[in-house]
């Protein structure tokens, strides 16, 4: 399908009016011939990796900026799972490995450089467990390293053992940075059926079915979308509505096309796959809260948002795919409260609480993102709240995900400010009654009937 001068103007008149922009490209790399016993030795292969496969990532992305007009916000890397590629080092602490890849990332000028991860949804091996324990001091030690264990699927149930373990160091992360607004345990994300092509962050890795270097792009554009339905008389009906979102996102996912495309031809690697999520900023009118009051909520949190938001989701879907034969990662509507100015003034107002927010992962695209939690709450709760986000995903085959961020010496009503994207977060309430039994019961919650597929 070719690009028309046409759709490249009204892509224009979107970046100069509408917030559009693309959120990310992300260059995943292949790191397995890095492996080696001594972690000084693989360390240094690993930035030596990074900083040649990546040099072309930054220059390509900002001629593409200046040629064509749309602004790049980020530009990352994700590498395979290091838990994969640790199983011959002897040493507990694998930090270094971070270490390394936080200086490569420096070195080529990327912002964000995801995968030091893990997978243990099903078991956790001796290197998968050398890693979560790693990732407090990893993440304290770099600025752009980012990090994801999957702890769940659809097709193997939910590792209670390592839910309760991750609960324990999203706490430890905060508490080491505590000065810094507790940001590794924003740059921490706990997964059920996480996704192998996924070019956001702090989820990216690369997965072992992808080629040695591909480039994921993801989209963005809420706001685009919001002018959109602003604009439509206040008796359209739904189904005008999900019509107007499908429009609009196939144009959002036609100027992401072409971006990958270029990327890829540029630099000379594999086009991978483009994520059509809506990613919002805390940018005033560039909030996906802000697209569900334009279809007719009251405020974000109210009642009616789920339904909303469900449709929205949907219709971005529907629209997307049809513009490119590549959509992957998570594509659809992220609802990261600290990084959506519509979603920031709902918590502060009390209309969204986190309750809400997780019956609403229960139709978008990912999960409980970007929210800070006072700094006392216990490790059960945490707990729980990866657990029951990890159920839902579970049950629901869907990519589900906790990025909470304890507030250490925080409470109700106070904030946490990140600057940049990733915004501010209010201190939203927790439960306190998830009590403390169940977190330690352990063991593997069993696959659902629904994985029984062959």
């Amino acid at each position: 399908m070719q690009i028309t001068p046409e759709e490249i103007a009204e892509t224009l008149a979107m970046v100069s009016k509408q917030h559009l922009d693309i959120r990310t490209i992300t260059l995943g790399l292949n790191l397995r011939s890095c492996t080696d016993s001594d972690i000084n030795t693989m360390a240094r292969k690993v930035y030596d990796k990074m900083t040649k496969a990546a040099e072309q990532l930054v220059p390509t992305a900002e001629q593409l900026e200046r040629e064509f007009g749309i602004p790049i916000v980020n530009k990352r890397i994700s590498v395979t799972p290091i838990a994969e590629i640790c199983a011959a080092v002897p040493d507990t602490d694998l930090s270094r490995i971070a270490v390394a890849m936080d200086k490569a990332g420096a070195e080529v000028g990327v912002d964000f450089v995801g995968g030091f991860s893990a997978l243990v949804h099903k078991g956790a091996s001796a290197a998968d467990n050398k890693l979560m324990d790693s990732i407090p001091n990893a993440l304290a030690a770099t600025e752009r390293v980012c990090s994801s264990v999957n702890v769940g699927s659809t097709r193997a149930g939910i590792n209670m053992d390592a839910a309760l373990k991750m609960a324990g160091i999203v706490k430890q992360c905060a508490e080491l940075t505590a000065d810094r607004d507790c940001i590794a345990a924003g740059k921490l994300v706990v997964f059920c059926n996480a996704v192998e092509d996924n070019p956001f962050m702090a989820g990216a890795f690369h997965g072992s079915g992808e080629a040695d270097a591909v480039v994921n792009v993801g989209v963005s554009g809420p706001g685009v979308v919001r002018q959109v339905l602003a604009n439509m008389p206040k008796d359209a009906d739904m189904t005008e509505i999900a019509e107007a979102i499908k429009a609009t996102a196939f144009k959002i996912t036609r100027a992401g096309e072409l971006m990958a495309r270029e990327a890829s031809r540029r630099m000379g690697v594999a086009k991978g796959i483009l994520d059509l999520s809506l990613a919002p900023t805390p940018a005033e009118g560039d909030s996906v809260a802000e697209i569900l009051e334009a279809i007719g909520v009251g405020q974000c949190g109210g009642p009616g948002t789920t339904a909303a938001l469900a449709m929205l989701n949907d219709a971005v879907k529907k629209g997307g795919v049809m513009a490119s034969s590549s959509v992957g990662g998570l594509s659809g509507a992220f609802i990261p409260v600290s990084e959506d100015a519509g979603m920031i003034r709902a918590a502060e107002s009390g209309a969204l609480c986190l309750e809400k927010l997780e019956a609403m992962t229960c139709v978008c695209s990912v999960g409980l993102d970007m929210i800070a939690i006072p700094g006392d709450t216990p490790v059960e709760a945490i707990f729980g709240i990866i657990a029951d986000e990890c159920a839902i995903g579970m049950i629901n085959n869907k990519t589900t995900a906790v990025r909470v961020i304890p507030a250490i010496g925080k409470k109700v009503g106070d904030k946490l400010d990140f600057g940049g994207l990733l915004g501010y977060a209010p201190v939203m309430p927790v439960n306190t009654h998830a009590g403390t039994v169940f977190a330690h019961r352990g063991g593997r919650m069993p696959a659902p009937i629904n994985s029984l597929k062959n």
